[in-house]
């Protein structure tokens, strides 16, 4: 199985996002679970923006030392020094530079021609690369790029020095066939494409950031460039659970694996959500609150008889809390039956009809459902017949 680079920018191009500012300790605190998690590279922040998010990046390249410690830099000389200041520490630091490329963006944002953008790249990396071995380029909207000049410039930053070449899809415009058909084309054309690692940064504006990531892999980029949960400009950033629960779950079509401590992964998008102002969605995948909860009563049928009716992985194995059979109006009697069991009463048939009735007429009226209401629910007599072994339960809770 071929290895893919994690290249993690939560503490960057994720913190840009609005509410996802992290101060010094924060970052670092941040920094060292992604260190356990087992990330390839580790961009720490972007030091010409400010004095606080340079002195974060110098205190993570200090502290985290087995993975590459990458600060983002425009193709500015004093960007590219400002960089190396902040991670020339670390064990393996990395100045990752970058500059549009696309018409719309030279001519608007940059004010520049093609010819002063070959030059400002040329003379950024190879500034880069006086100082550290390990450069990355980035041409910044390349999915939106004049084809031939962005092969020109993919071209002259590795004549210059980058050893891996990103190539983002800034505004998330494109669709997975036209991404994976852009790398393959690049590899094809690029004479000395293969000096360099191809990398993939994908948004998620359209909601094909992951699915891009992976069109990426599959046309020849080895590496790949995720948040935590996903956070990032605007829409966000291909989610870094997603792209290696994917790999692991389905490994018989996409033959990859990666250094990710799977087990860790709610772990650091609960951090993550406590350390910004908000939290994934509910229905995220791998790490949001219904990821494994089931509402249906054929589903939680299903999940009774055998959780693979309906996980194709299972909760521990990304370190969730477990699998949650949600009590409403869409339950079913199995569903219920097991909540009476765990509680500590085992129903009759009889005694489980009559109580799914007042049961069913309760959710149609009531979002959720709690155990009070189930206690409720049962005859007077019934409520002080819990089984033994949950009596002591309850006697040992209180």
């Amino acid at each position: 199985m071929e290895r893919i680079t994690i290249f993690d920018t939560t503490l960057r191009d994720g913190e840009q996002s609005p509410g996802c500012s992290m101060n010094l300790s924060e970052k670092l605190r941040m920094a060292q679970t992604l260190d356990a998690l087992g990330v390839d590279v580790l961009e720490a922040g972007f030091p010409i923006a400010s004095r606080g998010d340079f002195e974060a990046v110098e205190q993570i390249a200090r502290e985290i030392r087995r993975p590459s410690v990458a600060a983002l830099a425009r193709c500015k000389h004093e960007d590219v020094e400002r960089a190396w200041e902040a991670v020339r520490d670390a064990e393996h630091p990395r100045i990752h530079t970058f500059l549009a490329t696309s018409d719309i963006h030279l001519e608007f944002k940059l004010k520049i021609t093609r010819a002063e953008a070959l030059q400002q790249a040329r003379e950024a990396v190879s500034l880069a690369k006086s100082h550290c071995d390990d450069v990355e380029f980035s041409p910044e909207d390349a999915t939106r790029s004049e084809f031939d000049f962005l092969c020109e410039v993919v071209e002259t930053a590795i004549e210059a020095g980058a050893t891996t070449i990103n190539i983002p899809d800034t505004v998330g415009y494109s669709l997975p066939s036209d991404y994976g058909a852009l790398i393959g084309n690049l590899k094809s054309k690029v004479r000395n494409i293969d000096k360099a690692v191809l990398s993939v940064h994908c948004h998620d504006d359209l909601g094909f950031a992951v699915a891009n990531t992976f069109a990426g892999i599959e046309a020849g980029a080895r590496q790949v460039e995720c948040t935590i949960n996903g956070i990032g400009e605007r829409a966000g950033n291909a989610a870094l659970e997603e792209i290696v629960m994917a790999m692991k779950v389905r490994s018989d079509s996409m033959p990859y694996q990666t250094g990710i401590q799977a087990q860790l992964l709610f772990a650091a998008s609960q951090q993550l959500s406590q350390t910004i102002s908000f939290g994934p969605q509910p229905n995220k995948p791998i790490v949001g609150a219904n990821a494994f909860a089931h509402a249906a009563g054929i589903h939680q049928h299903g999940m009774l008889s055998n959780p693979l009716c309906y996980e194709i992985m299972t909760p521990e194995s990304v370190g969730a809390p477990g699998t949650t059979l949600v009590l409403g109006k869409h339950s079913g009697k199995h569903a219920l039956q097991a909540r009476y069991t765990e509680m500590g009463f085992n129903l009759s048939g009889a005694e489980l009809r009559e109580v799914y009735a007042r049961f069913t007429e309760l959710a149609d009226r009531k979002k959720n459902i709690f155990d009070q209401d189930l206690l409720a629910l049962l005859p007077v007599q019934r409520r002080s017949t819990m089984t033994n072994e949950a009596a002591a339960s309850a006697a040992q809770s209180a």
